[in-house]
């Protein structure tokens, strides 16, 4: 019995882990959403269950445009079942510096923070699923490299518990990543 409650406690402990922002002080290249979101983006992005299965793949065209302290983001996804979908954000700086975000099929406003090359941004919204629709809570963790993309990862929960799991892949329009591959590189 107390080899399974030892087990149980691990287990718990293990799930209640978060991220802290503060980890990402100093960090670079540093984050501005408003300046790495303006103008056109693409994106590539899953979903997996919270079994690792691979439920969807799509890309995004996003479109940014500022307007102190206004970001409005029109975001047009395809999947690769053929499904299309709009999403359009109006996202606010707020004075202290954190973000304030709405759109359709978020309950309530979505609140965001950035420090260094990261950025936290958490919300409630509705999530289509077949002929459903989930009220599900989504904790987006954003993470800018030196290449230029930017890495999100969302970890979707519904009553606390983990459904699944989203990556993407942003990339501003017009930038080119450099390739992995270098000249005389061994495998």
């Amino acid at each position: 019995m107390r080899a399974l409650l030892s087990i149980v406690s691990t287990f718990f402990l293990a799930s209640c882990g978060t991220m802290n922002l503060s980890a990402f002080q100093g960090t670079e290249p540093k984050l501005v959403i408003e300046d790495f979101f303006t103008g056109e983006t693409r994106a590539w992005g899953v979903f997996e269950d919270r079994f690792g299965n691979l439920r969807a793949q799509f890309t995004v065209d996003i479109r940014g445009t500022w307007n102190d302290p206004t970001l409005v983001l029109e975001e047009d996804f395809v999947y690769t079942s053929g499904r299309t979908d709009r999403r359009v954000w109006v996202v606010t700086k707020q004075p202290d510096g954190s973000y304030q975000g709405r759109a359709a099929d978020v309950i309530g406003s979505a609140t965001g923070v950035a420090e260094g090359n990261a950025f936290n941004w958490t919300y409630v919204m509705d999530l289509p699923v077949g002929e459903r629709t989930l009220r599900v809570r989504l904790d987006d963790w954003l993470w800018l490299q030196e290449s230029g993309v930017l890495i999100n990862r969302a970890r979707v929960t519904k009553f606390g518990v983990e459904i699944g799991q989203i990556t993407i892949f942003f990339l501003k329009e017009g930038h080119h990543v450099a390739s992995i591959a270098t000249n005389g590189a061994k495998n």
